[in-house]
């Protein structure tokens, strides 16, 4: 039950990074405008997946009980 809620905590974390990717385009080095909107767009993406995914797992975890 744990690792689901840190599974949601862990895609906003992905959410977050992403907006400050595209925003500072810096991601342990400066990158090309191009590289930083499409690795920004690609965490913001996968931040929702984990998102989707552990609330999923919570609701068919609360069914079971």
């Amino acid at each position: 039950m744990m690792f689901n809620w840190l599974s949601l905590i862990t895609g906003l974390f992905y959410i977050v990074l992403g907006i400050v990717v595209i925003l500072y385009k810096f991601f342990f080095t400066v990158l090309d405008p191009g590289v930083a909107y499409a690795l920004g767009i690609l965490l913001i993406l996968y931040g929702i997946f984990r998102i989707y995914r552990a609330i999923t797992k919570i609701k068919s975890s609360g069914n079971e009980e």
